[in-house]
């Protein structure tokens, strides 16, 4: 057993009663495709919904790497609840920082009442707006709205034609008529995510909250003239999902390597040896264990260097951007590894006993595929950015 005096990371303290029915149900949730809705609504009830909003907003304001610590600590039990939980932490920030104070009352009502939020805005999304007196009207469809099934909110990027370049932003009521969830994620990985499409059929907003929506939104938040509700939405918010997402990665992999490790003491492989005998599984847990370690150490740094820059109010550069793609993308990548490595010390026993590896595998595939942490993304705009080109990339 390590030291932990000095580490970064520290166990979920929100979350940590809730743990042990999130991972009693993680096995159900992949089979039919939905968390439970005791689970659902035991997360909503807890000050978790809360961490990403500020004091402003009857939120608790906490920090980018307790967020993660409890994002951690969720992955590691059923990674489809904490996609959907990481989405809603994630997408609210943005949302914040989105809308600004001028619709502060209506993002601190969504804290209040513990809603759920989520974005679906993925490839084929298209929704677009006409003005019907005081209200907006939504025609069209989003897709990849991970959390839609079991949101109360939606943000939505409006179009009024297909030609027209610039776009607006606003949250929409999923709750009404008009609105509707589409089951369209058959994938293997995070299955209970519920990242679906949303069509809109006549749904309305309010007029007053639509709001413009820059691109890059990343740029906007930067120049001192764009009022923000606190300094930590200055911050953007893709670069979060990334180092949240690299801390749910290290979850995912150290759970797995201490079950996998535990698992084998007493097993014999061929030819009757044991298997914790074998040089070559002490090679491949020993690799695992360090590339676990490096990535949580790499995106903790991250999260913790942000964290300062938010307390000491900095407005973040484009340079500080990318440091935070890259340790999330690069935490994925070296439990990615890990995960190969695990995969290969359990062999072919292990898939013959069909344990929870096998759906932490599957999960785990989703997040090095994951757009806003993808390495072609990531890596195109750091080497643009290393070579004084503009990262052009909108995201």
């Amino acid at each position: 057993m390590h030291c932990d005096i000095g580490r970064m990371s520290a166990n979920a303290r929100y979350i940590s009663p809730l743990l042990d029915v999130i991972g009693a149900q993680a096995a159900n949730a992949d089979a039919t495709r939905s968390v439970s809705d005791e689970v659902i609504q035991a997360i909503k009830d807890n000050d978790v919904m809360r961490l990403s909003a500020s004091a402003e907003l009857s939120g608790l304001n906490e920090s980018v790497v307790v967020i993660a610590d409890e994002l951690r600590a969720v992955a590691a039990r059923c990674t489809s609840t904490a996609w959907c939980l990481w989405n809603h932490l994630c997408t609210f920030h943005f949302f914040c920082g989105l809308l600004g104070p001028d619709n502060a009352d209506m993002l601190r009502d969504i804290i209040e009442h513990r809603d759920w939020v989520c974005f679906p805005a993925g490839a084929s999304s298209a929704v677009v707006f006409k003005q019907q007196g005081d209200e907006i009207e939504l025609n069209g469809s989003a897709a990849f709205g991970s959390g839609a099934r079991y949101a109360q909110w939606a943000g939505v990027i409006l179009k009024s034609g297909k030609d027209e370049p610039e776009a607006n932003f606003v949250l929409a009521d999923l709750r009404q008529t008009g609105v509707q969830v589409e089951p369209t994620w058959e994938a293997m990985s995070v299955r209970a995510s519920s990242t679906d499409h949303i069509h809109y059929h006549g749904a309305r907003v309010p007029a007053r909250r639509v709001v413009p929506f820059p691109v890059p939104t990343r740029l906007a938040y930067r120049d001192p003239s764009t009022a923000m509700i606190h300094p930590r939405y200055r911050e953007d918010w893709v670069a979060f999902s990334v180092l949240w997402l690299g801390a749910m990665a290290t979850g995912v992999a150290e759970i797995s390597l201490n079950e996998t490790c535990e698992s084998i003491r007493e097993r014999i492989a061929i030819f009757g040896t044991k298997m914790v005998e074998r040089p070559t599984i002490h090679v491949n847990v020993g690799r695992a264990r360090a590339l676990v370690n490096a990535a949580r150490d790499t995106v903790y740094a991250a999260c913790a260097e942000t964290d300062a820059r938010i307390s000491a109010e900095v407005v973040p550069s484009e340079a500080d951007y990318l440091r935070q793609c890259a340790a999330g993308m690069q935490a994925v990548l070296l439990c990615d590894d890990a995960m190969r490595l695990i995969l290969r010390v359990l062999g072919g026993n292990g898939l013959r006993e069909g344990t929870d590896f096998e759906r932490r595998y599957r999960d785990f595939q989703a997040m090095p595929l994951h757009i806003n942490g993808h390495i072609d993304r990531v890596t195109e705009q750091m080497g643009r950015h290393s070579l004084g080109l503009e990262t052009t990339n909108p995201i």
